[in-house]
């Protein structure tokens, strides 16, 4: 329940984000993301922000509600607000309340366990050490599509404030990340001597969380809980779904109308050629069931690149992160029309200090420019977990990233 003061500010908040989106610079905004969608070289480098994991440092002093449940509901709509007006960066400020669908995929059945650290940090406590001696234990993946759940978060935020902001159903880009799954059930030095010593076993677990995931696709599909997304819409790695290659609005839509987003992080430590041979078979069976793709995360995506990820046609974007050989990445994504979706170190933003280092930050995205020169190019600052307190840092960020990529 949300109180009658709660209400009125949540109600307050709504305007002032209503008012924002039908501003003058962020309809701009929207035409800028058009146009970069349609491209295939890029109009200019989109900047984007993920506030997330930074939020703590910055929202308790904007925070008015006093219910749990409407500081939640508040922090969503301040989001991209905060981006648009303190950071400055290439944020949208959406004229809605997204409402996701509410699901849940618990793949081979396993909840994931850990144990916390008492700072960022958990370790993952594993079901799996052997996989001869434990993979009896793997069960099939079991989720669940509350549309129930969905539509009463619908009429909750129309009854709140849906006369000033309206709720609108949206469906981000599917998520699948089979590797992350099993490193969350066992210890990624087990995992890797199961690639190298239970081969077969390996591959018959891949190939079940494989089919786990597309029944859980297809069940979506086959009840006509997908739309389309191909603008607004969240695509993972701090980006958006912009493109002209897909069709906004088809409802219900199929998994060819969406993006998928898939990354192999726990992987990054053994061979191009076990990837080729273990996952990647998986991902590609995976990648050629929707409409486009968006590749990667932290991991090196180069040494990939050729034997893998440039056999997949409907690849739109890859990350290339700070442990990726930029140059290599940039002479391979010339003329490609896939965008080069440069992940920054997150030390140069992310230190505990208001005060930016201006030289490095301007160092870093000038090396960015010269190595994606040719290319459709597009920043995304992600896990960054302290800036000083300080919202004109990272504005003075995007403002050096600007100045750094214009050459």
């Amino acid at each position: 329940m949300v109180s009658v003061k709660d209400r009125a500010i949540l109600r307050e908040i709504a305007a002032r984000r209503m008012e924002l989106a039908h501003s003058a610079r962020n309809e701009q905004l929207y035409k800028d993301w058009v146009a970069y969608g349609a491209s295939k070289d890029g109009v200019r480098p989109m900047i984007r922000i993920e506030i997330e994991t930074f939020e703590h440092e910055l929202l308790p002093d904007l925070l008015r509600c006093e219910g749990e449940h409407a500081r939640g509901i508040e922090t969503k709509l301040l989001r991209p607000m905060i981006n648009f007006t303190r950071f400055e960066d290439d944020t949208i400020v959406p004229d809605y309340y997204p409402v996701s669908m509410h699901t849940s995929f618990v793949p081979f059945g396993l909840p994931v366990k850990k144990r916390e650290t008492g700072g960022l940090g958990h370790h993952f406590i594993p079901y799996l050490t052997e996989l001869e001696e434990d993979d009896h234990l793997l069960g099939d993946s079991v989720f669940t599509i509350d549309e129930a759940g969905t539509k009463a978060e619908e009429e909750e935020i129309g009854a709140l404030f849906g006369d000033i902001l309206p709720a609108k159903r949206v469906t981000d880009c599917a998520y699948s990340v089979p590797t992350q799954d099993i490193v969350h059930i066992m210890n990624m030095d087990d995992m890797y001597i199961a690639m190298m010593e239970e081969e077969d076993r390996f591959h018959a677990m891949m190939r079940r969380l494989t089919d786990d995931y597309m029944k859980f696709f297809r069940a979506l599909e086959a009840g006509g809980h997908l739309r389309s997304h191909a603008t607004l819409q969240h695509l993972g790695q701090g980006s958006y779904c912009f493109t002209d290659e897909l069709k906004e609005g088809i409802e219900p839509a199929k998994l060819s109308d969406l993006w998928l987003f898939m990354d192999s992080q726990e992987t990054a430590g053994i061979s191009p050629h076990l990837y080729a041979e273990l996952v990647f078979p998986y991902y590609r069976e995976m990648m050629e069931q929707f409409g486009l793709v968006s590749y990667g995360c932290c991991e090196a995506s180069h040494p990939i690149w050729d034997n893998c990820l440039s056999k997949v046609k409907n690849l739109r974007k890859v990350s290339i992160s700070p442990w990726c050989d930029e140059e290599f990445m940039g002479e391979r994504l010339q003329g490609t029309g896939v965008t080069y979706l440069r992940k920054p170190p997150a030390t140069i933003l992310g230190m505990d200090t208001p005060v930016l280092d201006e030289e490095a930050t301007l160092a870093c995205f000038r090396r960015t420019a010269k190595a994606a020169k040719g290319c459709k190019l597009e920043i995304a600052q992600r896990d960054v977990y302290m800036v000083g307190h300080s919202a004109e840092k990272v504005r003075r960020f995007v403002e050096l990233a600007r100045i750094g990529l214009e050459g």
